[in-house]
């Protein structure tokens, strides 16, 4: 019986196990094919991505803060970032799946405030490398910002792969939108920051009181954690 029981218990983990990395990569799979939907409507239709861009300070930029993130400028520009959104985004859904949705629209609206209020004049951005910034450091600093070992190996992780994004806040190439990069990263911080006390939570650990009482039953001095 203890064994079928046991059986049981380790399929239920699996299948609990198995929906969380499917619903986790839904969301993800959805915006990037989104993406890629309007890559291809701009080919067949030769709309120029400047329509749907970001211009800061500029009345005309304004619809741009909803638009800028969902058109790029060309085939290896939506590539890359379709990657790392995908990536990231799953991790997300994954490990902070209770708030992932809502961090990810406050990532998504703030980058665009932020870049019209504070990009460069006479400029135009476009593209999704705002929020792969604002995911990146959402996941970062929310493992930094909870303490949690398991969460902190997370923020480990991101780094090691995408660390060498950090040089994409600097002013190194004119025609990157280093801007974008700057504010998505402040987003995802500023995210991580708000909802550190929502989603998973470091373990506390406590005593026992049936353990304890146990222990002076039978006289054991020593006291464990579960």
């Amino acid at each position: 019986m203890n064994i079928d029981r046991s059986a049981r218990m380790q399929t239920n983990e699996l299948k609990a196990e198995r929906d969380k990395v499917i619903n986790s990569l839904v969301f993800p799979s959805l915006f990037v094919g989104l993406l890629w939907l309007i890559y291809a409507a701009q080919q067949v239709f030769h709309a120029p991505s400047e329509w749907f861009g970001l211009f800061p300070r500029a009345y005309r930029g304004i619809p741009g803060v909803l638009t800028f993130h969902l058109v790029h400028g060309g085939f290896w520009h939506l590539y890359y970032n379709s990657i790392a959104l995908f990536v990231l985004g799953t991790l997300t859904f994954y490990f902070y799946r209770g708030i992932a949705f809502t961090a990810f629209c406050w990532i998504y609206l703030m980058t665009g405030v932020w870049l019209w209020a504070f990009g460069r004049d006479n400029s135009c951005h476009i593209g999704a490398s705002g929020l792969v910034y604002g995911l990146l450091c959402f996941l970062f600093f929310s493992g930094v910002f909870r303490r949690d070992r398991r969460l902190l190996l997370v923020s480990v992780l991101v780094l090691t792969f995408y660390g060498s994004l950090a040089t994409g806040i600097f002013p190194l190439t004119p025609e990157i939108s280093w801007e974008g990069h700057m504010m998505g990263s402040l987003s995802g911080i500023a995210t991580a920051w708000f909802y550190r006390n929502e989603g998973p939570q470091k373990q506390q650990h406590f005593w026992s009181d049936e353990e304890d009482e146990d222990e002076k039953k039978w006289g054991i001095g020593e006291k464990r954690f579960h």
